[in-house]
Formats: structure tokens, C-alpha cells, sequence
């Protein structure tokens, strides 16, 4: 782990990150020694630094202690945390801010290769996600949503739950974006209130848009799921992930477009 480019994994009580969740985080795959999907993760830190007002980051020097950390490893999960520094005590930020950067590298996780083949099996949280269009879409440090969330995800035949806001609309899985067709269409929730925009749902809709697949970004609710033709689930380390089951109803991965699939697989790869 490096903290602000050095070997260690000791940061001060002061640091505001762990005070009152002030940062922003990135969770990059890494694949023959090289971040993927570099540049939409820090364009997404940078309008996040925006949001939430962090003077920007110098994204040369991320880039070269993330590649330090990453080089000779084959297939790995990095993951870069911003903090605003530390400072006294109460919420007033301190200025000027002095942030902090923690880059730690971690296994691969152990996805079961049924999950690409058969397709996941969902379920749908109780704990509802919070609507707030200022931090909506960002990867800040305030997570206790998902903590929550994932702790209802404990069924060993559940890979993933769902969550929705108090309007009871779909926003997003705890770790993923969620997608749904119809006939030829594809839909996935609107985000401008709640969740966080992923750079693999950013793929997904981009390369839509090049295959003219009708693409509606909107409002979904459970009843709405049920009448889906097929569903599928990404992050920037699980990838592309079909959906066999929500709740006892079954999914026919074979109603994706196969190029789609292939294309946004391929860019979750490259650097």
C-alpha cells in the first residue's frame, strides 16, 4: 500500500476520510501489470473532485505510483482513495485542503466462471438508497448504504442484491449497475438522484449507441424487472455479468445482443 507515494498503511485519526467519509475512491481491475479502463476512472475522479470541491489531482503522478504497485501482476484489483486531508475537529473543512492519497493493491476476487456461463442469481434489499442529486453518481467515501445492503446479501445462492429508493424505484445493485431489455431495448435506472454512474454502464451505453440498440435511461421498479426479457449486471471488476434469476423468475441470457457483450468485455480489458 502506498500513502501519498510512500510504503506504509498508517494514516492520523485526523485524516477526514475516516473522520466523516470526505474522499472519493476509484476501484480499477488490473491486467498484465496495467489498469483498465484508466482514463474513465479518472475522468469520473474529476468530476467527483468538482462535486465535492478537492483541488485536483495530479493524475500523472496517480497513474505512475498505481503502475509502481501494479507491475508484475497478472490479474489483480487496485484501488486509489482521496481523502481531504486531516484537520480539526467539526465538519468545516480546512483551507486550503491538503489531500491524501492511499493506493492499495488486492487479490483477484473468486467470481465462479457459472456466473458468465449461467448468469447470476439477484435478490432485492430491504435497506433503500438515499436521494441526493448533489453526490449522486460519485464514488465518495459515504458507503454505509451498501455496508448495510450487503449484509442482507448473505444467502449463499444470492450473488447480488438490488437496491431501491424510498420511491421504491430500482436504482442499482450494492457493488453494480443494473440493465434490462425489452424486445430490442434496453433500459437501466436513472441516476441523477441516487447510486453511482459506472464507467462499465458508461461502456454500455456508448457501445449501444454504436450497435443502434435503442437505449432509455429511466425509471424501473420491481414489476417492471419482472417483465424483462433479460438482465444483466456491470461493475469495472466483474465485467459484464448476465442475470439468471430475481426472485424466482427465470432469464434467458441468449435475448442479450452477443456483440454488445463481446465489445463491452473487450474494453473492460484494454488500459
Amino acid at each position: 500500500m502506498l500513502v501519498n507515494g510512500k510504503s506504509g498503511d498508517l494514516i492520523p485519526f485526523s485524516d477526514r476520510g475516516l473522520q466523516y467519509g470526505d474522499g472519493l475512491f476509484e476501484t480499477l481491475a488490473v491486467r498484465q501489470g496495467r489498469p483498465c479502463l484508466w482514463r474513465r476512472h479518472m475522468a469520473r475522479l474529476s468530476r467527483g473532485e468538482t462535486a465535492i470541491g478537492f483541488p485536483p489531482s495530479d493524475k500523472q503522478l496517480l497513474e505512475k505510483e498505481v503502475l509502481a504497485l501494479c507491475a508484475e501482476h497478472d490479474l489483480a484489483v487496485v484501488k486509489i482513495i482521496l481523502t481531504r486531508g486531516s484537520g480539526g475537529r467539526g465538519y468545516t473543512p480546512p483551507s486550503p485542503a491538503s489531500p491524501r492519497r492511499l493506493i492499495s493493491l488486492h487479490p483477484w476476487p473468486d467470481y465462479p466462471q457459472s456466473w458468465y456461463t449461467e448468469g447470476i442469481h439477484l435478490g432485492i434489499c430491504r435497506t433503500r438508497i438515499g436521494r441526493n442529486r448533489q453526490l449522486a453518481g460519485y464514488k465518495h467515501l459515504n458507503r454505509l448504504e451498501q455496508v448495510l445492503a450487503r449484509r442482507e446479501c448473505q444467502d449463499d445462492s444470492l450473488s447480488e442484491c438490488l437496491m431501491m429508493d424510498e420511491r421504491e424505484k430500482v436504482i442499482c445493485g450494492t457493488q453494480s449497475n443494473l440493465f434490462m431489455l425489452q424486445g430490442n431495448t434496453i433500459y437501466t435506472p436513472d441516476l441523477t438522484h441516487s447510486g453511482i454512474a459506472g464507467v462499465v454502464r458508461e461502456l454500455v451505453i456508448e457501445i449501444a449507441g454504436q450497435l443502434s440498440i435503442p437505449m432509455h435511461i429511466t425509471d424501473l421498479d420491481r414489476d417492471r424487472l419482472m417483465s424483462a426479457d433479460a438482465m444483466f449486471v456491470t461493475n469495472s471488476v466483474m465485467g459484464f455479468c448476465p442475470v439468471a434469476v430475481l426472485n424466482k423468475r427465470q432469464f434467458d441470457q441468449e435475448n442479450i445482443p452477443r456483440e454488445l457483450r463481446y465489445r463491452v468485455e473487450e474494453a473492460c480489458s484494454t488500459a
